[in-house]
């Protein structure tokens, strides 16, 4: 008995000692989610930053909320619009070929059942959030003038820039490590044409005397404006797709007119009331469900 009990305290030990294979994440009504989902979501969304954990198990705690509310809606998404979105992936990240698909789910362990589920929950989510909150929204005069006063340099007329961009979609994510280190040896806009899934990639990336409003996204433009005329970014991660960019050039110029930035007034304005809403209602289906963090 002594020797029993002296080996499964060493192996307890040693298993301590050990990297934790696996454990719960957190519990979202009936749902648990695991530490490996939560890696997995990193995985699939292309972030390897250990420090983001805590982000990612709140993602997914979010995507169980979500979708529990939409079983309770009854929304459903039928299987020919979720086989469309798989031949639109097929052919904008793997160049039409099925094959490439296959390997790439060979290679990161993942059965293609329980990829087509993650497409479909996407797609759920998505619609979801259309549903509740990004269909009703609408931005007042009042709100947009006040955006304009308030954030006055998001609407100059200039800060024109050239930039070059390398852009992966999710599934070509785990390339980063490579093309941060190609790109200290390799022309910048060759390694765009060879990776880049962005539309000018055959151009080697190149956005010439642009306004980055007009291109890119305000996470995007933020990088932009910091990075300093002849360096390249940091990896900028946005649901999956990963930039790098370089900033090749850039002219300031003077605040839009009102009428002239309209349009991304209004965008803004949406965008955070979108960002409310969306945290006001998540908190409204936490009061709803039980959630336990492990």
């Amino acid at each position: 008995m002594k020797k029993l009990i002296f080996c499964a305290v060493a192996s307890a030990t040693a298993v301590a000692g050990a990297v934790e294979i696996d454990g719960y994440a957190a519990t979202v009504g009936n749902v648990t989610i695991l530490k490996s989902d939560v890696r997995d979501e990193m995985l699939r969304r292309g972030v390897a930053d250990e420090s983001r954990y805590v982000e990612f198990r709140n993602r997914l705690i979010e995507r169980e909320l979500i979708l529990k509310a939409a079983a309770n809606a009854k929304l459903t998404m039928q299987d020919w619009v979720v086989e469309d979105r798989i031949r639109t992936i097929v052919d904008d990240s793997f160049g039409g070929d099925r094959t490439k698909l296959e390997a790439m789910l060979i290679e990161r362990k993942i059965s293609e059942s329980d990829w087509r589920r993650k497409i479909k929950e996407d797609m759920v989510v998505a619609a979801m959030r259309w549903t509740v909150i990004d269909k009703n929204l609408t931005a007042s005069p009042a709100e947009m003038r006040e955006e304009y006063e308030k954030n006055s340099s998001r609407y100059s007329a200039g800060d024109r820039v050239s930039v070059s961009v390398i852009l992966l979609s999710p599934e070509n994510a785990g390339r980063k490590a490579e093309i941060t280190r190609l790109v200290k040896t390799v022309g910048f806009n060759e390694l765009a044409k060879r990776y880049s899934s962005d539309k000018r990639a055959k151009e080697g990336g190149v956005y010439r005397d642009i306004v980055p409003g007009d291109e890119f996204s305000e996470v995007v433009c933020e990088e932009i404006a910091k990075t300093p005329k002849g360096a390249i970014s940091q990896w900028i991660e946005i649901a999956g797709w990963n930039f790098l960019l370089r900033k090749d050039d850039e002219k300031k110029s003077a605040r839009r007119p009102f009428a002239d930035a309209y349009a991304d007034i209004e965008a803004n304005v949406k965008a955070a009331k979108a960002k409310r809403l969306y945290e006001e209602w998540i908190e409204r289906l936490k009061a709803e469900t039980y959630i336990k963090i492990h």
